[in-house]
């Protein structure tokens, strides 16, 4: 038996359907990873589960840690835990995921520069096929939100007379209420009349049995990575980490802790800390308010 074949049984096991809805499509996504992850000119997937030793899947980390720690550490535990399934099911002695230990996880600060983001952008915006990831990309950072979000995003959730959206997050059922810019606006509205005949702002570009869909996080996140190689972007850039870079941005101008919140829908503000990156900016930014009050309530720099 190969690894895709023991996933597929996986698939049909109680230990899969007793997940969580979410917590199916986090695993599917995670074992997609793993399966399409190339060591030795093959894919995992295809390897037989007598060859996928301890050495193997160490290497296949060491691949996954490219994308992110993580990434890394969620793509192994997901592995052992099909694992933990097949030698349950008499398939495996043991389990390869488990011989090497795991680096720590670490609160990610990666953002994007305005060039990487220009430059993504403009690849999709070029090509018809890649436009509704380039929309999803550009609300995600210029709305603060989670590109699962925007992803699913309805044109019932788009005030057009008013220009302001209107969501409901998937995550926390939190309700923001989102100026739209006018070029965002001039998007939604291109997007309206090549779409607006199904609910979906930004599906899939291919329709499947006459029907459009939203991408899915497989998907998506697939077809990113193919643009940001194209595009010559790092890998260790992803699309989550938009919504970290717009918070970012907003710290650096100084907008408050309040009106963050209200942007990404956090109700403590202790949450709104590993969306931000401590920079000189925001440093700087704060310091000079600060000399600006000091200075309006009686302090005279010495000269």
């Amino acid at each position: 038996m190969n690894i895709n074949k023991l996933i597929d049984e996986y698939y049909l096991s109680s230990d899969f359907n007793m997940l969580s809805d979410k917590s199916k499509v986090d695993y599917r996504y995670f074992l997609g990873v793993m399966a399409n992850t190339t060591i030795d000119t093959k894919k995992l997937g295809n390897t037989t589960m007598i060859k996928m030793t301890g050495a193997k899947s160490r290497r296949a980390y060491e691949v996954w840690l490219k994308r992110g720690i993580s990434m890394a550490n969620y793509t192994c535990s997901v592995s052992r835990k099909l694992y933990s399934f097949a030698m349950e099911m008499g398939y495996a002695e043991t389990n390869p995921f488990s011989t090497f230990k795991r680096k720590p996880t670490q609160p990610r600060k990666v953002v994007w520069t305005k060039e990487q983001l220009c430059q993504f952008l403009d690849y999709c915006y070029a090509d018809f096929k890649y436009r509704s990831l380039g929309l999803i990309v550009q609300m995600a950072y210029e709305w603060c939100q989670r590109v699962g979000d925007m992803r699913k995003l309805q044109f019932t959730s788009v005030d057009f007379d008013n220009c302001v959206l209107n969501l409901q997050q998937s995550k926390r059922r939190a309700i923001v209420h989102l100026p739209i810019s006018e070029d965002l606006l001039a998007m939604l509205v291109e997007q309206k009349e090549a779409y607006g005949f199904q609910d979906y702002v930004t599906p899939y570009p291919t329709a499947i049995r006459g029907s459009y869909e939203p991408y899915s996080l497989y998907k998506l996140s697939k077809v990113a990575r193919k643009v940001m190689n194209l595009c010559g972007l790092p890998d260790e850039l992803r699309i989550s980490d938009l919504r970290r870079t717009g918070t970012t941005e907003m710290v650096e101008a100084g907008v408050s802790m309040g009106q963050i919140m209200a942007v990404t829908g956090h109700a403590n503000p202790n949450s709104v800390k590993p969306y931000m990156k401590n920079t000189y900016a925001s440093a700087e930014n704060a310091l000079t308010t600060r000399k600006k009050y000091a200075i309006s309530t009686g302090y005279v720099p010495n000269h």
